[in-house]
């Protein structure tokens, strides 16, 4: 499989879609048309079509066959992943309170902006606000309108659906439990994994692998290997992003640095961080809990970084990311999924828990 044409056939099927909408839209007015133009722009500004990616491969690895007359219809159903991933950054964006996205305003901000600079009436960051939590909302929308759209084959349509329903609940679970560990400062590692596991893990791999096998009618023992597969690739590529959620480059990342220590998140980065200073320096564990949530500064952020590097919390991680990487793809490679897509997966795999970005 070509990953370029994958990420260009994902982006086409995309637009396709934003164009089809572009006249009901219209009709009801220029502001409903401009905030969908933005959501287009966003959805369409790059990325790389990671969740579209494993579940095609994951449809493909089932025998699907991509020169067969269900592939536009399996591609574009594949493709409305990326308008759920649409829905869950805007939200996650202004729960988070967070400024840029891929080195832009995020959408909140964005229009937050706008109000401030046409002079309009009211406040303008609830305005913002206002706006992308109706953004992300028609997002989710489209997203299940671009698969209803997308003409699969009613049997096909039947195995999917449920996949897709327990996909979206699990991800808005995850959001959920997030907030209450912020909230609630639960320090546990267990906690911030039971986050990990539903928040990102299963809408980022092994729900997109399951999507595309049940399109493909593939076989239980399958199906659970891809689960394996997908839990621990998930867990990893967000064990990968906690880390770099504190010690990635803003210049590659998009986001401000040690973003996650201001925003208070409870990653397993700083749970593990805390349990081992909670047990041998009860100063670190103080200053860490003391900035957690705050505007800290450059300066701070580099003595955080030290604290959590220092205490064995980085180390820790690498290590989980090892092992769970391993796990994964020894699930993977004892599975019936075809040569090409085994080959395929494990190189995603890789690709996504060793990024920088």
């Amino acid at each position: 499989m070509d990953t370029a044409w994958l990420v260009g056939a994902v982006a086409e099927a995309l637009n396709r879609y934003f164009t089809t909408q572009r006249e009901s839209v219209a009709a009801l007015g220029p502001a409903y048309l401009d905030a969908t133009e933005t959501l287009r722009d966003f959805v369409l500004r790059g990325g790389k079509r990671t969740r579209p990616a494993f579940a095609w491969t994951g449809w493909l690895g089932a025998g699907g066959d991509p020169d067969g007359p269900q592939a536009p219809a399996v591609l574009q159903a594949c493709a409305a992943l990326e308008l759920v991933q649409a829905c869950a950054l805007i939200h996650d964006d202004i729960i988070d309170s967070s400024r840029t996205r891929r080195g832009f305003p995020t959408v909140h901000v964005d229009f937050e902006r706008r109000h401030r600079a046409r002079g309009w009436s009211g406040d303008a960051g609830h305005f913002g606000i206002s706006v992308g939590i109706l953004i992300g909302d028609l997002a989710l929308a489209w997203a299940d309108d671009m698969v209803a759209s997308a003409r699969l084959q009613p049997a096909a349509r039947a195995r999917f659906t449920p996949v897709w329903a327990a996909m979206r609940t699990e991800v808005l679970g995850g959001q959920l439990l997030d907030i209450h560990g912020e909230a609630g400062a639960d320090d546990s590692v267990e906690s911030a994994m039971r986050i990990n596991r539903y928040k990102t893990a299963a809408y980022t791999i092994e729900r997109p692998l399951h999507l595309g096998a049940a399109l493909a009618d593939a076989d239980p023992a399958l199906i659970e290997a891809y689960g394996a597969f997908g839990t621990d690739i998930g867990l990893a590529f967000q064990l990968r992003d906690d880390l770099l959620g504190v010690f990635g480059d803003p210049e590659v990342t998009g986001k401000p640095s040690g973003d996650d220590l201001r925003e208070g998140k409870r990653t397993v980065l700083i749970a593990e961080a805390l349990r081992r200073a909670d047990r041998t320096d009860p100063a670190a564990a103080a200053l860490l809990r003391s900035s957690l949530g705050t505007d800290v500064s450059a300066e701070e952020v580099t003595r955080l970084r030290a604290v959590i590097t220092d205490l064995g919390a980085v180390d820790d991680v690498e290590r989980r990311i090892a092992d769970l990487t391993d796990q994964g793809l020894a699930a993977l490679a004892a599975s019936s999924a075809t040569p090409a897509a085994k080959e395929r997966l494990e190189a995603m795999a890789l690709a996504a828990t060793k990024r920088v970005a």
